[in-house]
């Protein structure tokens, strides 16, 4: 898809992108986008931070005035909106830990989305899952009070996202077709970097485990039908939890991922060892100014660097390239997942191109690949801005896999 908005700054529009697709399950208004985008500069993250930061103000500002007067359906409304503005504000200001922004803007994110949480029947409830000397944050979505067991999607976001945005991202789909839904931030991602410091770690069966555990304990989980869906860079993390824990039934890598060392070893001269090894090494001076001018070339680049430094906990743009190169299903690891897999595709996607595919050869259980193509609109990173095709794809699939979920159809009010 070309670019409407900010066609010289490829990070810019695709977070716009982003956006637009989150309007399906309540993320956003297209007006509201439309002049929020408009006032916006073109590679300025003050200026995007400043310009989100007011219209999240402003529709907060409605949702507050919307519940004071009794209206709890446009209250909802309001608070889903301004908790993904919320979040675009804070998106690009990692490059320094420190900037008191991140801060205010994520916890308005978090606050409205559990205003919203409360005014849904029945209410989505905020919990905390027990994992190691602390809790990972999360949100457990009930398709009725019944208590019924019904088979439940555990979800997580990636690289950059939270598990407020993951409603808009698979959780509401889920619960319309009558799947209880219990989605979490893991070590790195928002709700546990933010606040608790926290930072990625590649063996995430040691996250998924413990949330596994808590899924167990709530009556409303059929223990025989757990979907485990990972939202982009969890598109590794997923299949790496899947291979090692078993109680997993089904598997979504949304999209799919085999290596994320490819990412950063692919522009370093040489082979893959010695791409490796200069990532590695104390001192590369020569590589780390390569790796600076790619930064101050390329808008996508500079954002993935300074976002990676953040979650990764790395010093330098090198030192999070080394980092990420422990982030895979190489070795035999993909080939150990049991569970049918479902692994999906965007054909231009700007970020992991060639992953989902590499990750579909490397499988020997139950899979499918699923393309998605510029003629659906649905061709970029996991299928921003056609929510409602990919999950009704995604879904359809999941009913085939694990039998059809109980109440398939509900809708929640």
């Amino acid at each position: 898809m070309e670019p409407v908005f900010f066609p010289d700054d490829p990070q810019f529009w695709f977070e716009t992108l982003r956006t637009f697709g989150h309007i399906t399950y309540g993320g956003a208004d297209f007006g509201e986008t439309v002049v929020t985008t408009q006032r916006i500069k073109a590679g300025d993250y003050d200026s995007w931070h400043d310009e989100w930061l007011a219209t999240a103000d402003r529709v907060a500002d409605e949702g507050r005035t919307a519940l004071t007067h009794g209206h709890r359906i446009s209250a909802r409304d309001a608070f889903l909106r301004a908790s993904n503005y919320y979040r675009n504000a804070e998106f690009f200001l990692h490059g320094d830990a420190t900037d008191p922004r991140i801060l205010h803007a994520y916890d308005a994110s978090v606050a409205c989305f559990r205003e919203a949480a409360g005014l849904f029947t029945p209410p989505i409830e905020p919990i905390a899952i027990p994992y190691e000397n602390t809790t990972l944050p999360g949100y457990l979505y009930r398709v009725d009070d019944s208590g019924t067991p019904r088979p439940t999607v555990v979800m997580f976001n990636g690289f950059d996202g939270s598990a407020e945005e993951m409603h808009f991202v698979g959780a509401a789909a889920a619960v319309e077709r009558g799947y209880n839904v219990l989605s979490f931030d893991g070590p790195g991602q928002p709700g546990t970097r933010h606040h608790q410091g926290l930072l990625f770690r590649p063996d995430w069966e040691s996250v998924v485990g413990p949330v596994l555990d808590h899924a167990l304990t709530l009556p409303e989980v059929d223990p025989a039908r757990i979907a485990l869906l990972g939202n982009s860079m969890g598109g590794v993390l997923a299949p790496r939890a899947a291979a090692f824990d078993h109680r997993v039934a089904a598997l979504i890598a949304f999209d799919g991922i085999y290596d994320l060392g490819t990412i950063t070893t692919s522009p370093v001269p040489g082979d893959r060892a010695e791409a490796e090894r200069r990532l590695r090494a104390d001192h590369d001076p020569e590589l780390d100014a390569v790796l600076e001018e790619a930064m101050a070339a390329s808008p996508m680049v500079r954002w993935a660097m300074q976002q990676g430094m953040y979650v990764m906990g790395a010093e330098s743009p090198r030192a999070f390239g080394a980092a990420y190169l422990d982030y895979h299903v190489r070795e035999g690891i993909a080939e150990k997942i049991t569970c049918p897999t479902l692994v999906c595709a965007g054909a231009d996607d700007g970020f992991f191109a060639g992953q989902p595919e590499l990750l579909y050869a490397h499988l020997n259980c139950p899979k499918k690949l699923l393309e998605f193509t510029a003629e659906q609109g649905a061709a970029a990173h996991c299928q921003a801005g056609a929510q409602r095709l990919a999950f009704a794809r995604v879904y359809d699939w999941l009913d085939e896999t694990m039998g059809a979920a109980a109440s398939a159809g509900s809708v929640r009010s």
